[in-house]
């Protein structure tokens, strides 16, 4: 589905921007003033912005990362959601553990987390790939300690003899 403005005629990043459309692009702003979303120097950056913004494209880029606004890609399709990319690093480390000797366990926990502490802020996509990492780097931690544990008692085992 298109992003729409104005009189529900489908957004094109190149269209003029009405009266109506900045004033709603406005309203998205104070919302997000409101609610804390943008400071005060910010909100009137953009409001100044969206007031001289020509074309629907440039309202879009104003209001883009605040909830209402729109982010329009070529011929008014919205972009897709950004991935978050600790969330992928997470993963990679996770998966690449074996290969590593283990050496990426703990960035792969650390960088999972950071992941979806910055997922839950900016509402970026990735927060499975980040879990992922989270789950196999505790995974490799918890073999590795098991391994130790094994060698410790074969090393305990061969003493005694």
């Amino acid at each position: 589905m298109a992003a729409q403005w104005g009189y529900g005629i489908p957004a094109s990043g190149y269209l003029r921007a009405s009266a109506a459309d900045r004033e709603r692009a406005i309203d998205v702003l104070k919302a997000g003033y409101a609610e804390g979303r943008l400071t005060k120097e910010e909100y009137e950056a953009r409001a100044g912005r969206a007031f001289a913004a020509p074309t629907v494209g440039e309202l879009a880029a104003v209001t883009a990362d605040l909830p209402g606004g729109h982010a329009l890609g070529p011929a008014g399709r919205p972009f897709p959601a950004r991935t978050n990319p600790m969330a992928v690093a997470s993963l990679a480390c996770g998966v690449g553990q074996p290969f590593t000797g283990f050496l990426s366990t703990i960035p792969a926990i650390v960088l999972g987390h950071m992941a979806r502490r910055e997922i839950r802020r900016t509402g970026e996509d990735g927060m499975g790939l980040a879990i992922a990492g989270v789950v196999l780097g505790w995974t490799g931690f918890a073999l590795l300690i098991l391994a130790f544990l094994f060698i410790g008692v074969l090393v305990a085992l061969v003493a005694r003899m």
